[in-house]
């Protein structure tokens, strides 16, 4: 048996989390096409590299089916309910930096705090008939923050596609999404709420509380950590 490392199948996530693992004496490395999910690990013994989306990470630390898993705080947050009691959190790592943002369209002047999209999808769904309909890929974290925020008459619509051009395709009045730039959001003529960030994001190293592990594993998993915590 090995130790399981889940680390991002892809891009620019699979890359830096490459290059922070070397620089602590770990290589990774995919082996095959890009179109194989497998890799192997150099630099300390009984180790096994699992290459999966971010967003199946949460899950399969979750489940025990990896040991260790590299994906955004966002996902984790969002996709485990009482996540302290599935993963544990061994080291941020300082790239994939992001925040969780509500984006209202430009021209709405008078929006900026919440207590100004509280007034504004009371009167939306006055008007209209219907809840106010904010587009976004975070149900859970999104409903928390507007809860404590004291934000009620509105609807998440889930959002499979890019999220900052449902207000322009008419889907939704507005957004939450995240973003590191707000490139993407100004492009699409939409303006950041004060009240954020709903979170900060960023790449982390979790540590499944749930995997069974012998005591090959458990030798495995002591000199990995000794070695990241070593390192640079």
């Amino acid at each position: 048996m090995s130790l399981k490392l889940g680390v991002p199948s892809k891009g620019r996530l699979m890359e830096k989390t490459f290059s922070w693992f070397e620089k602590r004496g770990v290589t990774l490395s995919r082996t095959g096409s890009d179109r194989e999910y497998a890799g192997q690990v150099d630099g300390v013994d009984g180790v096994e590299l699992v290459l999966l989306s971010a967003g199946e990470i949460p899950r399969e630390l979750a489940a025990g089916r990896i040991h260790l898993g590299v994906t955004g705080t966002d996902l984790v947050y969002e996709k485990l309910p009482r996540w302290e009691q599935q993963v544990q959190q061994i080291e941020v790592m300082g790239f994939g930096q992001a925040d969780l943002i509500l984006a209202v369209p430009k021209s709405w002047i008078d929006v900026d705090t919440l207590d100004d999209l509280d007034a504004v999808a009371a009167a939306f769904r006055a008007r209209h008939g219907h809840r106010l309909r904010i587009a976004t890929k975070y149900h859970r974290l999104v409903r928390e923050f507007l809860t404590d925020g004291g934000v009620a008459d509105y609807q998440l619509v889930d959002s499979q596609g890019a999220t900052e051009g449902t207000v322009k395709n008419e889907t939704a009045e507005m957004v939450a999404d995240i973003t590191s730039t707000g490139e993407t959001l100004r492009a699409n003529h939409l303006k950041i709420l004060s009240a954020g960030p709903v979170l900060k994001s960023q790449a982390t190293l979790w540590r499944s509380r749930t995997a069974a592990m012998s005591a090959e594993e458990k030798l495995a998993l002591k000199q990995m950590l000794a070695l990241l915590h070593g390192g640079v």
